[in-house]
Order: C-alpha cells, then structure tokens, then sequence
C-alpha cells in the first residue's frame, strides 16, 4: 500500500506538538519542585540555627526526629497567625512562584492546544479544499472536459483518489478519441464499400435494361451481357464476404481453432483456389521448401490468407509468367515467400497496399482492394508479420510466423 505522506506529516507535527509540550511540562515541573524544596530548605536552615543558638542543649537528633517525624501533629502552632497549613504557604516566595509556575503552566498547556487545534483545521482546510478540487474535476469530466491534468503528486489519500481520477481521465479522454476515430474509420469505410458496390450495381442494371429493352439481342451478346452480369454478382458476393470477416476481426468474435499444420499443405490448397486465374493468364506456380516447416494456426484462416496474397500476385503477373512459393523454418519462426514477375508496384504505392480498399495503379478492373488488408489482419492474429519487396522485376511478399 502506498505510503500516506501528508497524513504521515500531519501525525508527525503532532507528535512533535505533544513531544515539546511533555518536555516543558516536565521541565517546569522539575524546575519548580527544585525551587520549591530550595526555598523550603532555606526556612528550615534558617528555623535550626536559631532553635540552636536559643537553645545550645538540643541535639541533632531530636532536631531531626522532629524534621522526620511522619505523625500529623493535631493541633498547628500555624493556626494561631491564621495560616492554613492544608491551604496556605508559609513562604510568601513560594506562593509567588506557584502562581508565577501555574501561569507558565496554563500559558503552556493552552498554547498547545492551540497549536494543536489549528494544525487539525489547517489539516483540515487542505481537505476540504481538495475534496472541492475533486469535485469540480468531477464536474468537469461529466461536461466531457478530459483537458485536466494534475501538478501535484503525493500519496495521501486524496492524491492517490486524484491521480486515479486523472488515470479515469486520460482513459476517458481516449475512449472518447478512439470512438471518433472508430466513426470517422466507420463512415469512410461505408463510403468505400458504398462506392465499390455502386460501380458493379450500376453495371448490372444497365446490362439488364439492355437485356430487357432488346429481347431479340443476337444470342453472343446475351451471352456475354449475362456472364459480366455473374462476375460483377461474384465480384459483390466477394466483396460481402470479405468485408464481413473483416467486421468480425475488428469485433474481436473469430477464435482461431489452431492446430500444428504443415506449410506445404496450407500452400498446396491455396494454389488450388487461383488455379482458375492461373489457368486463364497461363500462369504456372512453383512450390518447394522444407516439408516438415508447421505453424500452429487455424487452417482454413491461413488458406484464406496466403490464397489473397497468391491471387494478388496471379493479378499483377504477366501472361505466360510463373510464381514461385517458398518455405522454410528455423527457430525463431516459420516463412512463407510468395514472389512474382509482374510489373511490380510503385514505392510510393507499397505503404499502402494493405489499407483496405486500395487499389494500385497497376490492379486488375476486377481488384476491389480488400485481399490484402484481410490477409494481414489474419498472419497478424496468428503471431506472424507480412512484408513486401517489390521493383520493375515483379514483387517478392515474405511471411514470418513467429514461435512462442
């Protein structure tokens, strides 16, 4: 538990208020009990010395059975001058310093008290003034004012209430940004998705009212009028799907069923899924590696991964070219290159081709530019990292799943 200072410094000064008021108290007591027995001392000196030049034929010892002697007398020689023996002084100098010592006394006592009461209410004070201050930080945030910061830093009760107040604060403060992050990301989200369905949508509807306003069309253009009518429908579907496993990643609500998986396996059926695309541009895949290189991941999700990344280089290659797929593992991680003999993308392209919805210079009319963004986010939830390489010679991605 943290140390309390300013509680610990209050008790302290107290202490230390107790502690000097005990010492003079014990001070002007010693002093007055030594100058109570001097004076007193003095009386009786003076009463023997005339007791013995009165009468020389006292001993010392009955001198000192009377001094000693413990049995209250019952009458008092005293009574007779009207002095009280259980009231009075006999010295008229004792009485004098007893009232002098008793007003040291009470000037001692009360100034202690004093001193103790307005040390508890400047104690007091402070609180109070703090407790204002917490409240109006309080207020203030309900206003949703997070522009609060706090100077002061103890460890006292309040302080630590204040410093957590302030860690509310700033986590507040946060939330608040990332929720209009998470709007503005959101509304420019829809606009893209928005924007890619409107261009297939609209292809669609002036492909029908094609088909609708000629029904004697010539067979060959009906034909290809309903096959672009089924790539814009499957380009669409793509684009659902994509965008609903992406909304599930940044919902946190996909839980990976992760096994020990070989690479070559995961390679082998992602090949498979562009071997259509492959087919139509003439394109051949060349794949090696280590056979016993694994990771321990959720199949399907990295088949989905490593076929966006193949179909984006299948996209980006020339006719009659090859890509080639390589995999390794050493200790630290598993890898997976995927490298192409395309074009290659632009530098100042490469920083952004895994932002959802961008499409390079270089994409296909079919790319909606949202393959890659996925194909990230499911190597990054499976402890990996993607990089990419790329100049006039084609591009080179490079998959690293580390071990943990």
């Amino acid at each position: 538990m943290q140390n309390k200072i300013r509680l610990k410094k209050f008790l302290i000064t107290i202490l230390v208020v107790f502690i000097i008021s005990f010492g003079l108290f014990l001070f002007m007591n010693i002093y007055e009990y030594h100058s109570y027995t001097k004076i007193y001392n003095n009386k009786i000196d003076s009463i023997i010395i005339k007791v013995k030049e009165k009468y020389p034929n006292i001993s010392d010892k009955e001198i000192m059975d009377i001094l000693y002697n413990n049995n209250d007398a019952k009458e008092s020689f005293l009574d007779d001058y009207g002095i009280n023996i259980n009231k009075s002084f006999l010295s008229d100098s004792i009485e004098t310093k007893y009232h002098l010592y008793l007003v040291f006394n009470s000037i001692i006592f009360t100034g202690s008290i004093i001193i103790l009461i307005f040390l508890y209410l400047r104690y007091d004070y402070k609180k109070d003034k703090e407790i204002k201050s917490i409240t109006k930080y309080i207020e203030e945030i309900n206003k949703r004012n997070y522009s609060l910061h706090i100077d002061e830093i103890s460890e006292d009760e309040l302080s630590i209430l204040k410093n957590e107040i302030y860690k509310t604060t700033i986590m507040l403060k946060e939330s608040a940004e990332n929720s209009l992050k998470d709007k503005k990301e959101l509304k420019k989200s829809l606009e893209d998705i928005s924007h890619q369905l409107r261009t297939p949508l609209t292809s669609i509807l002036v492909l029908l009212d094609n088909l609708i306003d000629d029904p004697d069309m010539d067979k060959e253009v009906r034909e290809d009028f309903i096959r672009n009518i089924k790539r814009e429908v499957t380009n669409i579907n793509f684009l659902v799907q994509s965008i609903l496993k992406l909304s599930k990643f940044d919902a946190n609500t996909i839980k990976f069923i992760n096994e020990v998986k070989y690479l070559k396996d995961i390679v082998k059926e992602a090949s498979k899924n562009v071997s259509i695309l492959c087919d139509l541009k003439n394109i051949k895949i060349n794949i090696s590696g280590d056979d016993k290189a694994n990771i321990n991941c959720d199949f399907m999700w990295q088949v989905e991964a490593i076929t966006n990344i193949i179909k984006n280089c299948v996209e980006h290659s020339i006719e009659d070219s090859k890509i080639d797929i390589y995999y390794e593992q050493n200790s630290l991680y598993s890898c997976v290159i995927v490298r192409d003999y395309g074009k290659g993308i632009d530098k100042k392209e490469i920083s952004h081709i895994f932002e959802r919805f961008y499409k390079g210079k270089n994409s296909s009319l079919d790319s909606i530019g949202i393959g890659l963004a996925l194909s990230k986010t499911i190597i990054e939830k499976s402890n990996g990292v993607i990089e990419v390489e790329s100049d006039k010679n084609g591009t080179k991605f490079t998959i690293k799943y580390f071990h943990l």
